[in-house]
């Protein structure tokens, strides 16, 4: 049996490389970790716990999770339908939708907000005509879940589109034929097709909805108690040099982190096992 080249490296070379990994996600990941949840029991359980039931703490707690609650589904359904209509059908327009599910990703996060602004705010493009109308979107709620959706559209079509597009579409032809009907098609053949990528999407889009900071920043005007989510608060918080307040509001979003990884393998593990 022919030895690979990574198992044939001398053990010099392996262990320095094992070494060198180790210590960088030991630097960059560890660390910091154990250092969010020093700071935040700093002064003890007791100031911990105050400075996570105060109400503009709990004010971008609720702001968050409304925000998630709100933007991922919006984005499940996009990413699902855009994937099933690019999957599946040859259109013109087609590499323009491509392209614009990831433009996100090459668009920074603070710019989309400025567009926004631009769009929504009260000297923008329709901002006149919005406050006519007496509706509020930039420095408030609406301009927080436009933002946050925006910057977390392209993670649940990324996700399902390659598994649409390497499954095929032969068994929904199957169950047409067979007289099914397109929702029964859907709910029966090809969403338990692309359950585990589409809930791999779904973790992804809701752990960069809760962390979103550059364009929510932008919209949200900052106005405490009713505009700041938990990272633009934790932001305030250690601007005032409230560290224990920010870094207990922070150990949340890493603990919310931590969980998303653990989500996300197990995610993965099940996609792996279904493909094996």
């Amino acid at each position: 049996m022919r030895t690979s080249s990574a198992i044939s490296e001398p053990p010099a070379v392996r262990w320095t490389l094992t070494l060198i990994a180790f210590g960088f996600v030991g630097l960059f990941v560890a660390v910091p970790l154990v250092v969010v949840f020093a700071q935040a029991l700093d002064k003890g359980l007791g100031a911990y716990w105050k400075a996570i039931v105060d109400p503009d703490a709990l004010s971008a707690i609720r702001l968050t999770l409304l925000t998630a609650a709100i933007s991922v589904p919006l984005n499940v359904a996009f990413g699902v339908a855009a994937s099933w209509l690019i999957a599946n059908f040859r259109f013109r327009g087609r590499n323009l939708l491509v392209t614009a599910i990831d433009l996100p990703f090459a668009v920074s996060p603070v710019i989309s907000g400025l567009i926004f602004v631009l769009l929504f705010g009260s000297h923008g493009v329709i901002g006149p005509w919005l406050a006519a109308h007496d509706i509020r979107i930039i420095f408030a709620v609406p301009g927080i879940v436009v933002a946050t959706t925006f910057v977390t559209f392209p993670f649940v079509a990324r996700e399902v589109l390659p598994h649409m597009e390497s499954q095929g579409n032969s068994e929904e032809e199957a169950a047409l034929t067979l007289g099914a009907s397109g929702w029964q098609v859907f709910f029966r053949v090809t969403l338990p097709k692309i359950k585990w990528s589409l809930l791999y999407g779904v973790i992804l889009c809701n752990a960069r909805a809760m962390g979103e900071f550059g364009a929510v920043s932008v919209v949200s005007g900052h106005v405490r108690g009713v505009t700041n989510t938990m990272p633009l608060h934790v932001e305030i918080l250690y601007n005032e040099y409230n560290f224990v307040g920010a870094f207990a509001v922070a150990s949340l979003l890493t603990m919310l982190a931590l969980v998303t990884l653990v989500a996300k393998k197990l995610a993965e593990h099940q996609r792996q096992g279904r493909r094996a």
